[in-house]
């Protein structure tokens, strides 16, 4: 990108003293919106027929990340579809393993396999650099420019990264699974802490990088995924989620102090309050067990910040009125305050795309109430 338009997207974000135009960006900056924006975790993806069509063609789905044609497609075929407030950029979780040295592949009934696997302090040292970082990470960078020109002008454009410790099991484990199936990565954090914390290290930069490079190329917000927090036990949460995600909010505030970040801790539980204390991200992202009234009371009013959530994935995939009353309720609940309307984790890929249609005008027909000293 160019200095010119380096320039344009900068001056399309939040800057000191003016407000945001974009209805995401208003909420993620504190505003108490008169409606809340929408959007959903993998709204691109698999249960849309479109994407299958998309992803053959680039071979894969190592050839889809890698090709920002089909990346930028699939990035705007929710938005043509649905009436989203944003779009997030399409890439995947291991794709910063991959361009730390390792080999990506997608196999049937695995998902991402990550070859050979990180195993010991040796390993990390052996051959995990971030020299080749941004050449491997060239066409997430692409990506993000060619959407800044392609998505309408009221849809506002998220970047995004794994968290370190969730990349990291990634990248021990050699493939994404349940919490059942993470007893190695476990194991070593638990065992040999210091052995671990140079891949932590490592991840914490690369991280940094990769969010501050899809930043310069236009991206309006970034949001950190860590889908194994809950994992960790409470003596280590703060040690491999907590510090890491601080650290990278931290450095991102230096170059881009007006870019908003929402950090996403899944399975954190009473952590969530002292997470979003801790790491000072803008918004926070609840799961789909949060209490409502518990996050509205300890994160929203008691710390002032955004929050963004928290349907459950599998009333997306039921609809009818189960969906609507759980949308109402957390409305009702968490539209008081600056809030961002999504699912507790990612779209499951059984979705009909009706249900999302109907979701995403359901939330942006309800009207904010006023608050009670406006109330007459």
């Amino acid at each position: 990108m160019d200095i010119a338009a380096r320039g344009e997207v900068s001056h399309k974000r939040v800057s000191g003293n003016v407000r945001p135009k974009k209805l995401l960006l208003r909420a993620l900056a504190g505003e108490r919106t008169e409606r809340s924006p929408i959007w959903l975790m993998r709204q691109a993806g698999r249960y849309l027929p479109e994407y299958h069509r998309v992803r053959e063609a680039a071979g894969g789905m190592v050839g889809l990340c890698n090709s920002p044609e089909h990346a930028v497609e699939v990035t705007l075929q929710p938005i043509r579809r649905f009436p989203l407030d944003a779009a997030i950029v399409f890439a995947d979780l291991p794709q910063v393993a991959a361009a730390l040295g390792q080999t990506l592949d997608y196999r049937v009934g695995d998902g991402p396999v990550l070859t050979p696997p990180v195993r010991s302090a040796a390993d990390t040292a052996d051959f995990l650099s971030t020299s080749r970082l941004h050449e491997k990470l060239a066409p997430v960078y692409e990506t993000v420019r060619q959407l800044t020109r392609a998505l309408p002008p009221e849809v506002a454009l998220i970047g995004y990264a794994g968290a370190p410790w969730t990349i990291a099991t990634y990248m021990v484990e050699g493939r994404s699974g349940g919490p059942s199936e993470h007893a190695v990565v476990k194991q070593w954090a638990l065992s040999d802490p210091d052995g671990f914390q140079p891949l932590i290290d490592m991840l914490t930069t690369a991280v940094t990088q990769f969010l501050e490079r899809q930043i310069e190329a236009g991206a309006e917000a970034v949001q950190l995924f860590d889908t194994w927090a809950g994992i960790l036990p409470d003596a280590l949460f703060e040690r491999w989620c907590v510090r890491p995600v601080a650290a990278i909010i931290a450095a991102l505030k230096v170059k881009h102090p007006d870019v908003p970040v929402i950090a996403f801790p899944r399975g954190a539980g009473l952590a969530y309050d002292g997470f979003a204390e801790a790491t000072g991200a803008d918004c926070i992202g609840l799961d789909a067990t949060v209490p409502l009234e518990w996050a509205a009371q300890k994160v929203q009013r008691g710390l002032g910040r955004c929050v963004q959530g928290n349907l459950d994935p599998q009333l997306l995939v039921a609809g009818g009125p189960s969906l609507y009353a759980e949308t109402g309720r957390i409305l009702r609940a968490l539209s008081g305050g600056p809030f961002v309307f999504n699912l507790g984790h990612g779209i499951a890929k059984t979705t009909p795309p009706e249900h999302v249609t109907a979701l995403a005008e359901h939330v942006r027909s309800w009207t904010t109430p006023a608050p009670p000293d406006r109330l007459e």
